[in-house]
């Protein structure tokens, strides 16, 4: 892939853009997850909060949010639809009422059994030092892109 750096902006094609490999990736990754989700009855969205729960159950919906890089007002329908299905439970925090806790049912903690049937590292088809590899370079471009935007306001 050649660097946009070296190209003249009027020289500039799709496929040199940083920002649309990795936004078509995203769209690839969602066609091969797709099959998984329809199995497990979830949007992408519901499970990856699935996944962040069982990482660490009884959070605050705040910290999931953060967890997430969710606003509240998309993280709570994507809880309040979760609790509906029975796979988790919000609560008022009884040390600190402001907050509320989410946590994974019995339903909830299940799932992971069935989610773990199929692997999408393999469908990557990367070695398992270039997906590590990888994993880390697209958080710590992720990382660079959040501070940029918190320096520049």
């Amino acid at each position: 892939m050649k660097s946009t750096d070296q190209l003249a902006p009027a020289n500039l094609m799709l496929s040199d853009y940083l920002c649309f490999a990795i936004y078509s990736t995203n769209l690839a990754f969602g066609k091969a997850y797709k099959p998984i989700l329809e199995e497990l009855g979830l949007t992408y969205t519901q499970y990856i909060t699935i996944i962040a729960l069982w990482e660490t159950d009884n959070q605050t919906v705040s910290g999931l949010g953060e967890k997430l890089f969710l606003e509240s007002n998309t993280l709570t329908p994507i809880l309040k639809k979760l609790e509906v299905m029975g796979y988790l439970e919000r609560q008022r925090d009884p040390e600190d009422e402001r907050q509320v806790r989410v946590s994974l049912t019995k339903n909830g903690r299940k799932l992971r059994e069935k989610a773990f049937k199929r692997d999408l590292v393999e469908a990557t088809g990367l070695a398992p030092d270039e997906f590590e590899k990888m994993q880390k370079a697209i958080v710590t471009l992720r990382n660079n892109l959040i501070k940029s935007v918190q320096d520049g306001e």
